[in-house]
């Protein structure tokens, strides 16, 4: 899955929290635990010790649950044996909901976005793996497996149409697990959490009347950050170039332009903010192969929803209504 593109900026210090919690009863909780290939976090502020807890065990399960479902390497995910299979037999819910936002913004983007693109991401991992990329001939063979019309689902079952298609939801299905385990905070009666599953939701405050606060990493500068933001009631989610990069210029990445069977050539970084953390996830991957132009024309379109792009020469452009960045 996709790896950190944020640095938390924390909830301060233990003194201002302890001051907090004296005067309101609220104080921090957290807790961690592993999915997607890496540590997942949440943070909350609540003044009952044990449904903290309890809220921060149901959301950390409930986002672990998505990684079982919808990892493209563990054996017994739904997806896996999807990819395996090219059939699906009683897709769960939970895959039908995911696929169907792929759908829906593989229409909207014009196929921009697309979780069949998994064979290029094969075909180029194979090759770096040798210090190469792919032969014309290689690159060819996968892009031709990649169509998102050629994926049939409904509650009984999902289909690949082509013989050795394959899907990633590596676009989607963090920003899902990070919805659920929101929801699953906000049932123990939650209303102030910071949930970090690769990407982020955010709802209340860190503390008192101070909101969350999210560090965007630069995409050349690993230590670096390209914005602050403070956050509530929004998904937040970039996706970047340097995140698995399989030449030092980073001209080839994790990313596919469907069109191209290459990756995009424009953009070193894409920030969306949006109503939940799964949208947020999935147009920051298409905004990523659109461009910025094309990718301010369709946020225009969409409630809720602001960008913030970095091109790679450097080039910052926001949204009207991108949070000031501290």
């Amino acid at each position: 899955m996709r790896r950190r593109s944020f640095i938390c900026a924390g909830i301060g210090a233990m003194a201002a929290v302890a001051t907090i919690a004296a005067r309101s009863g609220m104080r921090r909780h957290s807790g961690a635990a592993l999915a997607f290939g890496t540590t997942i976090g949440i943070t909350l502020m609540h003044d009952d010790a044990r449904q903290a807890q309890l809220a921060i065990e149901d959301a950390l399960s409930a986002a672990q649950s998505v990684d079982r479902l919808m990892s493209i390497y563990n054996r017994a995910s739904q997806v896996y044996q999807l990819n395996r299979d090219g059939v699906l037999a009683r897709p769960h819910p939970h895959l039908l909901a995911v696929l169907a936002q792929a759908r829906e913004l593989s229409r909207l983007s014009d196929g921009a976005f697309d979780i069949t693109v998994q064979p290029l991401w094969q075909t180029f991992s194979a090759a770096a793996q040798q210090s190469a990329l792919p032969s014309d001939q290689q690159r060819r063979r996968a892009h031709g497996l990649v169509d998102w019309r050629q994926l049939d689902f409904d509650s009984r079952q999902a289909r690949l149409r082509g013989a050795g298609m394959a899907i990633t939801l590596n676009g989607l299905a963090q920003g899902y697990a990070a919805d659920l385990a929101l929801a699953a905070v906000q049932a123990r009666g939650v209303r102030h959490a910071l949930i970090d599953a690769g990407e982020f939701v955010a709802r209340g405050r860190r503390r008192g009347a101070d909101p969350w606060t999210l560090g965007v990493r630069d995409p050349r500068e690993a230590d670096a950050l390209a914005a602050t933001l403070y956050i509530d009631g929004c998904g937040v989610a970039t996706s970047g170039d340097y995140e698995a990069a399989f030449t030092p210029d980073f001209a080839h990445h994790h990313i596919f332009d469907p069109a191209l069977g290459d990756s995009p050539t424009e953009l070193a970084s894409v920030t969306v903010l949006a109503p939940n953390g799964m949208l947020a996830d999935g147009l920051s991957t298409a905004f990523m192969v659109m461009g910025r132009d094309r990718a301010r024309a369709m946020a225009a379109q969409l409630p809720g929803v602001d960008l913030m792009t970095i091109d790679k020469q450097g080039g910052v452009w926001r949204s009207a209504t991108f949070p000031p960045t501290a």
